[in-house]
Order: C-alpha cells, then sequence, then structure tokens
C-alpha cells in the first residue's frame, strides 16, 4: 500500500530495557575492580613506606652503634689490664712506677719508663713511636704499667699475628669492631659480608677509628693510642709488608693530626728497617738491658723484702756478670733460692739453643744437609768473630755495666759471606740487630756460650772441615765430567764454547773429527 510499517511499542521498550540492564551490570564490575587496585596500591605503599623506612633507620642505627662501640672500647678499663692481673704474680710486674706506693708491686725502676707513661696518657703527641730492643729487657711491661696507671682510658692495645685473617680479628676485638658481620642487610644481598680481604677489612676498621678520634679530639684534646705488641711476628713478605705500609701510613697521618698516636713494640730489626723508609714522624726508643748498678741494687732490695736476707755483693756482682741486665733473666734469678746455680742454668739453656739450631757436622757430613749446613756454619763464622773481637773490645763501660762485643751489620754479612741469614738469628734469639745497625749476641748469656763453644779444644779445626766439606760439595755441583769414547785412530775432538738459543746462555759443543787420508799420524 505504500506505508512504512511501524514497530510495535512493546518490541521497542523490552530493547531499551535490555541496554540499560547491561550498562548498570557493567559499571560495578568496574568500579569493584579500580577500587581493588587502589587498595592493593595503597597496601603496597604503606609496606614499601614501611619497609623503607625501617631500613633507613635500622641502617642509621647501625652507623650510630659502630662508632658507640668504638668509643666504649676507649672508655676505662681494658680486656688486656683484665688479663695482665689474672697473671700476676710477686712482683706482679718488672717495670716499676715512682712513688711509695708501688714498691711492694714494682721492684725495677726503668728510666724509659717516663717517657712511656707520656706517650701512653696522651701528653707526648705529634709522633709515633717504634720500641725496639731485644726479648725479655720489659717493653711491654712498662706498656701494661703506664696503661694502669690510667686505667686503660684512651688506649687500646693487642697482640700482632703472622696471620692477617687473624690480625684482622684481633684489631677488631680491641676495638669493639664487627667488621659489618653482624649488620642485618647483608641477609638481603648477595654479596656475603666476607666477600673481602683481611687488608680492606683493617682500612675499614681505620675509618671508623679515624671518626672517633676527631671526636675524641674535639671534646677531649687528647690523641686516642693504639698499641700493636710483637710487631715482628708478621712475616717479612709480600702481605706482611702491604699490612705494614698501610698500618705507618695512618700512624704518619694520624700523627699529624693529633689523632692517634700509634706503638709499634718489636723484637727485630727488620721492622725498623721497614719503617725506616717512609718514616718522617717515627720516633724510636731502643730498650736495652739494666746497667750494673740498677741491677745490683733491685736484686739486693728484692732479697732483703722477699727473702729476707742480705745478699753477700760479690755474689750478686757475680749474678750481673753471668746474666746482665736482661729483665727476664732477673726475675727468674731473684726468685731462686740459689742465685748462681739458676745463671749457670740460663747460660746451659742458651748454649743449647744455640748448638740445637746451628751445630755444624763436619767433614762427614752428607751433601743432602748442604743447605742447613751453610746457614749452621755462618752463624758459627759469625759467633766465632764475636768471641775474637773481645780482644779488642772493652768487656765493660765505666760503670762498670756489660759491653756485648759488637760488629757493624754490613762488616757481619761480610764476615758470613751471605746477607740473607742475619735476619733470621735476630729472629730466632741468637744474635740482635740494635736500631744503630750493630750485630752482637742476643744476650750476655747468649755470649757466654759463643765463648765456650769456640773455646772447646779442635772447635777451629771442625769448623775449617765443614767450611771445606760445604766449598768441595759446591765444586762438585759447579764441575761437569766429558767422558770419550771410539775415538778414531788419529781422529781428534774439537770443542767449542758458543752461545745457546736464550740470551747469555753458554752451550759446549763437542765434534769427533776424523784422521783426514794422507794426513800426519
Amino acid at each position: 500500500m505504500g506505508t512504512d510499517e511501524k514497530k510495535p511499542p512493546d518490541q521497542f521498550n523490552k530493547k531499551e530495557r535490555a541496554h540499560q540492564s547491561n550498562s548498570q551490570n557493567a559499571s560495578p564490575i568496574s568500579s569493584k575492580m579500580l577500587e581493588a587496585a587502589a587498595t592493593a596500591f595503597a597496601s603496597i605503599l604503606v609496606l614499601g613506606t614501611g619497609f623503607g623506612l625501617g631500613g633507613f633507620l635500622y641502617h642509621k642505627f647501625y652507623k650510630w652503634l659502630v662508632i658507640y662501640k668504638m668509643e666504649r672500647a676507649f672508655q676505662p678499663g681494658d680486656p688486656v689490664l683484665e688479663l695482665a692481673a689474672i697473671g700476676k704474680q710477686v712482683p706482679t710486674s718488672i717495670a716499676s712506677t715512682q712513688g711509695p706506693d708501688s714498691e711492694e708491686d714494682h721492684w725495677i725502676l726503668r728510666d724509659e719508663q717516663a717517657k712511656i707513661d707520656a706517650i701512653v696518657n696522651g701528653t707526648d703527641r705529634g709522633h709515633y713511636h717504634l720500641l725496639i730492643g731485644e726479648k725479655g729487657t720489659g717493653k711491654s711491661s712498662m706498656l701494661l704499667d703506664a696503661m694502669q696507671k690510667i686505667n686503660g682510658e684512651g688506649v687500646s692495645m693487642f697482640e700482632a699475628h703472622a696471620d692477617l685473617e687473624i690480625f684482622r680479628i684481633r684489631l677488631g676485638k680491641a676495638l669493639d669492631f664487627e667488621f659489618h658481620e653482624d649488620y642485618i642487610g647483608s641477609y638481603f644481598s648477595e654479596r656475603g659480608p666476607r666477600d673481602t680481604t683481611a687488608l680492606l677489612d683493617i682500612e675499614r676498621a681505620f675509618n671508623k677509628l679515624e671518626k672517633v678520634a676527631l671526636k675524641r679530639r674535639k671534646v677531649v684534646g687528647r690523641p686516642l693510642i693504639l698499641i700493636i705488641n710483637c710487631v715482628h711476628l708478621l712475616r717479612d713478605d709480600d702481605d706482611g709488608q702491604d699490612l705494614l705500609e698501610l698500618l705507618q701510613q695512618r700512624a704518619e697521618q694520624w700523627a699529624a693530626a693529633n689523632l692517634v698516636t700509634m706503638v709499634f713494640n718489636s723484637d727485630d730489626y727488620w721492622v725498623y728497617e721497614r719503617l725506616k723508609k717512609i718514616a718522617t714522624r717515627m720516633e724510636v726508643t731502643s730498650i736495652t738491658d739494666l746497667p750494673r748498678n740498677q741491677a745490683i741494687a733491685a736484686l739486693s732490695k728484692y732479697r732483703q723484702k722477699y727473702f729476707r736476707e742480705s745478699p753477700n755483693p760479690d755474689i750478686l756482682s757475680e749474678v750481673y756478670d753471668r746474666v746482665g741486665g736482661r729483665l727476664t733473666f732477673l726475675n727468674r734469678v731473684a726468685k731462686s733460692a740459689d742465685m748462681l746455680k739458676t745463671c749457670d742454668n740460663i747460660i746451659d739453656v742458651e748454649r743449647r739453643w744455640f748448638l740445637n739450631q746451628c751445630w755444624i757436622l763436619g767433614m762427614e757430613m752428607d751433601d743432602d744437609v748442604m743447605d742447613q749446613q751453610k746457614y749452621a756454619s755462618a752463624a758459627m763464622v759469625l759467633a766465632a768473630a764475636l768471641v775474637s773481637a773481645e780482644e779488642t773490645q772493652p768487656l765493660s763501660h765505666e760503670d762498670g755495666s756489660h759491653n756485648i762485643p759488637q760488629l757493624p751489620l754490613h762488616i757481619a754479612r761480610q764476615i758470613m759471606t751471605r746477607a740473607d741469614f742475619i735476619k733470621s738469628y735476630d729472629h730466632i734469639n741468637l744474635f740482635t740487630i740494635t736500631s744503630t745497625a750493630y750485630v752482637r749476641a742476643d744476650s750476655v748469656p747468649m755470649q757466654r756460650a759463643f765463648r765456650s763453644i769456640c773455646n772447646e779444644p779442635g772447635f777451629e779445626k771442625h769448623l775449617e772441615a765443614t767450611l771445606q766439606r760445604i766449598s768441595d760439595i759446591e765444586s762438585l755441583g759447579r764441575t761437569r765430567e766429558v767422558v770419550a769414547k771410539d775415538l778414531v785412530l788419529g781422529g781428534r775432538y774439537r770443542i767449542l764454547l758458543k752461545e745457546g738459543e736464550r740470551r747469555g746462555e753458554r752451550v759446549t759443543e763437542v765434534v769427533l773429527e776424523e784422521k783426514k787420508e794422507g794426513g800426519d799420524d
């Protein structure tokens, strides 16, 4: 009919209602998703902020705690003093303090004690110090006495060790520093807290110590004191030299800034030799044996106080003649019932120690022990030279004190024909090298032991036979034997010395030349 068909009203309403229903269903789902996302983001933000803030606060607290613990390590009282007090006997110490109240605990007054006191209490500043002397002269005892007077305030002391890891641990114990090994943040890192070297750990400890020293300088005005005992126990190799260089660099820097005064205590000369190369602020204090008058007076006083006896001056003089003024020997003799017998025992121990280390085997020795015999014979040659020096050098000073014969270090090396052995002799306490580069016996008993060995009948011939045997073995090692066989009648060998393949190499060439026809026979 040409008219448009119109949709029914009911059908139109159904479609409209369906569209509105779909729109209403879609709106709650999207809003819920947005709400859940916002909640999750807020939770993550809160947790992240909490963890981050907590970690930051813990990090700041840990850094404060490290400094606090290190400051506490320099407060009055020291574990070294407590250990020394546990082991004290009568007398509690060899080195002495001044004053009548200390006479019960100390029985020998050393002249160097006043200087050591000034170093340890911070009065002597602007330098670092090397105490050098033979074993048993009282170096450690004087340091402990100086620490005792101030109750260890501002002082820390520890023993050196050849192993760098043990040295690191002992330094950490002395400074109360854990090297961040107790830091909880290490649990969340891939690298462990010990993924480094001992030298780096020591450098980190010194960085913290420098902060503590700067704070102390502002408050107190005095430097901290760090004492390293037995520095000679470090090995004279690359690792030991690197550690000693690190310590010296810090000592130089801190001495110039009056932050920390470092004190090195050593029995061996090689430490001084290494430190001297770059030293500008180092002071060397040589601790030697006591003079005669001081040693005899101390012995007499001790025997009167603890044994209720007045010793014969001749016996006391004889004691000094036999063992000298070495404090460790005097301490042993003073406590003995028979002083002269104890002196003889000390001399015998020193003599057997020297023979066990360096006795020579004579002409009959096997060639397998030649290296050891080179070491032993060089020591015997040096001992004989020191005994011979007694004829030209006075045996006592003007005050009656011992003057142990000595030779310049370069002359001693020339006599031994070796330059490397002398440091080893010094390390095992056979000979000693003084801070002025002189070589002598380690002690008066050791010099007496040298004299008794060299004066034995047949010693010179035995030493000459040993040296001859060493020379023969070395000669055999340098000799090459050439055996000629199958020589043609009338032939001859031609020996040529020419350059080898490597630079400086010499090669011997042997060529057989047969007789030429028509030649002369």
